[in-house]
Parts: structure tokens; sequence; C-alpha cells
């Protein structure tokens, strides 16, 4: 158990660099399976999700180095089996499949878990799979997958899924023929795991459009890395400011990944500036009320839906916010509401009705995101706010609690 004590009601200053992308670093780990070279990622962020990613590696028979590049080594894989203990915690574990599959031939892999917001379910990731050849069953919540031989496909996502568009993709570079995936998610993490990939041989083209094409190749190559910024923890600091107040900078931030995000603070009244690598915030007084409906990519992000119900919680005015990808992604408002916020649930519509602060109280979080919205709402509270977190936060954000004092926020961390 963490406990983050937050003292309110002080406006945020300064500069922030932005950490690499969690949702970009777990699928190259295990895109890393493809090939027996030595693959190194750079400036990566050692994450709790990190590090399980790492563990489900290790389990697998590969071994790694961390440092100012994370270096991974799959020479010799000795199994293909992914069990429950392994992938429990983390849901970007099912990512596994596709690499496994595709080098192995066959996969066992236990359903994985993660944070508590929905069903999310595995099924256009096993549509995927199975349209590429894969023999696929689920034995005692256990999947199991084999295939001889992948071979390409063209394949149609009912929902532009992130880790379904990543888990094919990965299998499909190694397949044989082409491999055409309609309705793919357009994600900047997706586009740059393509990137990524291209850059250790494999043959796509399409990303970051809703049409991603694949043309199989016999092997991958060694290859080393940048991952792009992280776009979640750069709104979030971004929220921060615009509830707070005050005047930020994130440095190491491509605009046009955040660009819903700055939208919507602009229409709450905030200032923003950018160049090709920064955005800076300036915001005074109360936001103004705004109305957000959560959207795959270059919609508004669902993973920055709560942080935003926070700054909702202190505008002028009431804000609509609806939630259309994830089902129970409201954990958070009954916490925020426990700070005196006013907020009506309607199915997936929040009705928020602006007050004029926020009381610091004893808050517990219930999610990752949903952990980041209540220190949200402790820093721009009146009065001491005492956030317990079992690790939710140290899964997605690298040291959210030093960025923030170096931003003048008074808050700690005892573990």
């Amino acid at each position: 158990m963490c406990i983050y004590k937050i003292e309110g009601g002080i406006p945020l200053q300064g500069q922030v660099e932005i950490s690499c992308a969690k949702n970009a670093v777990l699928p190259m780990i295990f895109a890393s399976l493809l090939t027996t070279e030595e693959v190194k990622i750079k400036n990566v962020p050692l994450l709790s999700d990190v590090q399980t990613s790492l563990q489900i590696l290790q389990l697998l028979g590969g071994e790694y180095t961390s440092g100012a590049e994370l270096c991974l080594h799959n020479r010799t894989l000795r199994t293909s089996q992914a069990p429950y203990e392994a992938v429990r915690s983390m849901r970007a574990s099912i990512l596994a499949m596709g690499p496994l599959l595709a080098r192995m031939g066959n996969v066992s892999i236990a359903l994985p878990g993660g944070c508590a917001i929905g069903a999310r379910p595995v099924d256009l990731h096993l549509k995927g799979l199975t349209a590429l050849g894969a023999d696929i069953q689920l034995e005692h919540g256990t999947l199991q997958a084999r295939a001889k031989t992948l071979h390409g496909s063209q394949i149609y996502l009912d929902f532009p899924s992130v880790g379904a568009t990543e888990n094919i993709m990965m299998a499909a570079v190694l397949a044989q023929g082409e491999t055409i995936l309609n309705n793919a998610a357009a994600e900047p993490e997706v586009e740059d795991l393509a990137n990524f990939l291209c850059a250790m041989g494999a043959r796509i083209c399409g990303q970051g459009s809703d049409t991603i094409i694949i043309e199989g190749v016999n092997t991958l190559h060694s290859v080393q890395y940048q991952p792009i910024a992280d776009r979640i923890e750069a709104g979030t600091f971004l929220a921060a400011a615009a509830a707070c107040g005050g005047d930020v900078t994130l440095t190491h931030i491509n605009p046009e990944h955040i660009r819903a995000a700055i939208a919507k603070l602009t229409e709450c009244g905030a200032a923003l500036s950018e160049t090709t690598n920064s955005v800076r915030i300036q915001a005074a007084g109360r936001p103004r009320k705004i109305d957000i409906k959560s959207l795959p990519y270059p919609g508004f992000p669902t993973d920055l839906q709560a942080q935003f119900c926070a700054l909702a919680s202190v505008a002028n005015g009431a804000s609509v916010i609806v939630e259309t990808v994830f089902e129970q992604r409201y954990n958070h408002i009954a916490e925020l509401v426990r700070m005196g916020a006013d907020i009506k649930i309607d199915e997936r519509t929040a009705i928020i009705n602006g007050v004029e602060i926020l009381s610091g109280t004893h808050v517990c979080a219930p999610d990752l995101r949903g952990g980041a919205a209540l220190v949200i709402a402790g820093l721009c509270a009146n009065g001491t706010t005492e956030l317990r977190d079992e690790g939710h936060l140290q899964r997605g954000y690298d040291h959210i609690e030093s960025k923030l004092t170096q931003l003048g926020a008074k808050i700690s961390l005892t573990e």
C-alpha cells in the first residue's frame, strides 16, 4: 500500500519532461520475442507494468539488462507458456500471444488481469489470430493456440481495439503473404509499434490510419529505438495545471498526439502554446465547464476521462462527460464525491456540477487513471488529501510525486 499525502491549493509552476509512453514500450517488449537478435529500447521508465513485462520475458527464457537503454535478449526461449501468476496483474500481457505464436508455432497464456474498468474481452485478438491460421481453444481459463504456419489474411475489426491491432500486427509480420487489417486502431502507440517493427525489418504501411497492410517476412533483426512520449502523462499534467492554475511547460511531447486534450483545455479557458516538441499551459481562475465524449484516437482518449472529471469538478458550470469505450470507468467518481464534488451518473454519462473548491480527505485509488484523477483533485482541494493506492499509479506514471514537486506541489509518497 502506497500513501500519497497532498497539500492542496498551490498553483503549479515550471517545466517537466514527459517520459516515454508506457503503452508504446509494453508492446515493443513483447515484440522483441519475434527476433533472436538483441533489441535496445531507449529511455524506458521502469514502471511496475514494464517490470511485469520483463518478468514474463524471463519466464519464457529471455534475458534483459536495464539502464540508459533497455537491452532485450531472446535468443533461446525455453517455453511458450505464460501462467496466470505471471499475467494476472496486467492486461497487456495478452500481447505476448501474437509474437509467441509467430515464433514458436504455439502458445499457452492465461487470460490476463489488470484494472477493473470493464470487460475488455480478448475476442478481437482471437478473431484476428484465427484468421491468420491459428487454432485457438480456451481451457480452464487458459488460451491454447497452435499454428504450423501463419498465412496473411484480410481482417476486419468490429471495434478499433489497440491491443488487438498490435497483437495481430505482430503475428502478421512473420506470416506468409499479405495481411490487410481494416478498422485498425490509429493511436500513436500503434503507429510507433509499427515503426519499431519496420526498423527490425518488417514491411508495414498504413500505420496511423484505419487500414494497415503487412507483408510478411522470414526474419526480423536487431534494433535500437526511441519510443514516443507518453501522451496520457502529458494530458494528466495539463489537466492538473488547468485545475490548480499556474504556468507549466511540458517538454519531449508531440502536441499532435494530445490535440483533443489541448482543444478541451482551451475550451476550459486555459491559454496553450506549443512548439514541435513542447506544450505550455497558462491557467488562472476557475476553469470553464466542458463537455467530453471518449472515443478512439483521434478522439478524446478514455485514459484521460478520469483526470478531466477531476478538472470538471471545480469548473464554473455543469459539464457532461460520456464514456463510450469502457463500461465501468467511473470508479473514481465516488471518491471525488467524498471530496465534495457534485456528480451524478446515468449509465455511461456523468453530469458534473462544478463546485468552487474541493475538500481534502482520505480517499482510495480505484485504478490507474482514477488514481491520477484523485491526485489532481487533491492538488486543487482545500486542506490535506491522503490518497491510498495499491500500486496503481506506479503502473503508469514515472515518479509522479517527484515531477509534481518539481512544479511546486506539496506531495509526498510513503511506501
